[in-house]
């Protein structure tokens, strides 16, 4: 029977691209919001749709009518649901473009290794600090909302920065290869997540950052004197000063 069926299966090559182009969105939609909040959502969703369904079979005039209102403006409710997923995604498409992806800016060892002893200078000092690492997505909105810098990174620098009572000691440093692009930035902060009651503001916008953009944010805590590493909405701590420097080099050494 089903080697009957593949025999009156009469497919052309545009439609065999359509299904292969809709198979893979799916497949790559749901690998992006693999362990994040939209999850639960899309549970919530699905929930939506079997009730619709019941009410419908059962005879639920009432609510059978408001799910269906509310379905029918089902693309509009994903857009403000997922609007954050939305441009993550966008962005991160837009990044790699068309034909090859954007090219990171290079950092030598030796301003590595500047901004590792930086980190942990001020680590020892408990001196609050936070330097976001720009990989594809480019960070300019957050660039010109700081005091642009542009400069050789450096330990000195860094220091200076972050010195405590300095006018840009609060806000964010931003990385571009091994050049300070600017310091003093505000970045958004994650909201929805519940987070240790340790973790102060520097932790929630390094969170929020790399999870709006692919960046890798370092936090210094001035209350503990631990160093943090955000990547992908995520926060690993506290790390050490051999992982804070593979990690850096991996990021600016991988290929893409």
């Amino acid at each position: 029977m089903s080697l009957a069926f593949l025999e009156n299966l009469h497919l052309s090559w545009t439609e065999v691209l359509d299904i292969g182009l809709v198979t893979y969105i799916f497949y790559r939609g749901l690998i992006l919001i693999h362990g994040t909040r939209a999850v639960s959502v899309l549970h919530g969703f699905l929930f939506i749709c079997i009730l619709y369904y019941l009410s419908g079979e059962f005879g639920l005039n009432t609510l059978h009518w408001l799910l269906t209102n509310f379905l029918g403006s089902i693309f509009l409710v994903i857009i403000i649901l997922f609007q954050a997923d939305i441009r993550k995604a966008l962005s991160s498409v837009g990044a790699w473009g068309f034909f090859r992806p954007r090219r990171r800016e290079a950092m030598t060892e030796a301003a590595l290794d500047a901004c590792v002893l930086a980190v942990f200078q001020m680590a020892r000092t408990k001196t609050g600090a936070l330097i976001v690492f720009e990989r594809r997505v480019p960070l300019g909105d957050w660039i010109e909302r700081g005091v642009e810098v542009y400069a050789r990174m450096s330990r000195e620098l860094l220091g200076t920065i972050f010195f405590p009572d300095t006018p840009l000691h609060d806000g964010a440093v931003i990385v571009q290869g091994e050049t300070i692009a600017a310091a003093g930035c505000i970045l958004p902060l994650i909201a929805g997540v519940p987070l240790d009651a340790s973790l102060g503001t520097r932790h929630r916008a390094a969170l929020g950052i790399t999870e709006e953009t692919d960046s890798l944010a370092v936090v210094v805590s001035e209350e503990r004197g631990v160093v943090s590493v955000a990547e992908g909405g995520k926060l690993i701590s506290p790390v050490d000063e051999r992982t804070l420097k593979n990690m850096l080099w991996n990021l600016f050494n991988k290929r893409v």
